[in-house]
């Protein structure tokens, strides 16, 4: 008998939602640098296992929000995202988009948000 377990094949996802304020005079620019023609550093959240990166905007009273999604495929998050870091390119996007956003009371950027729900698609027997 064989008591090895096969190899799982399956994909393990970690996913992350963001929250950030964005500045009321950067709104138009903003939009402009994430339009879908702007190359920005799409190619370099694909090298890095970033995948479904999605960013939403909305105006909650007098201020906007940016609330971002992605999720990460990669083996080692940490890593990645020093290396990422590292990215001449991406720090250079930073220095353009970091200026416009207003992190939540006691943050210093993004504030990562907590999932409490995830819909799989597959209905439970």
């Amino acid at each position: 008998m064989n008591s090895m377990k096969p190899q799982s094949t399956e994909r393990r996802v970690k996913r992350v939602g963001m929250v950030i304020r964005l500045r009321p005079e950067c709104v138009a620019e903003y939009r402009a640098l994430h339009a879908d023609s702007h190359p920005g550093v799409r190619d370099l959240l694909a090298k890095y296992h970033l995948e479904n990166f999605s960013i939403f905007l909305r105006r909650i009273g007098q201020e906007w929000f940016e609330f971002a999604y992605y999720e990460y495929t990669g083996a080692d998050f940490a890593a990645d995202m020093a290396a990422l870091a590292r990215e001449p390119r991406n720090q250079a996007w930073l220095e353009v988009c970091d200026p416009m956003q207003l992190p939540l009371d006691g943050e210093t950027g993004w504030a990562v948000m907590e999932q409490v729900y995830y819909n799989c698609g597959a209905d439970p027997l």
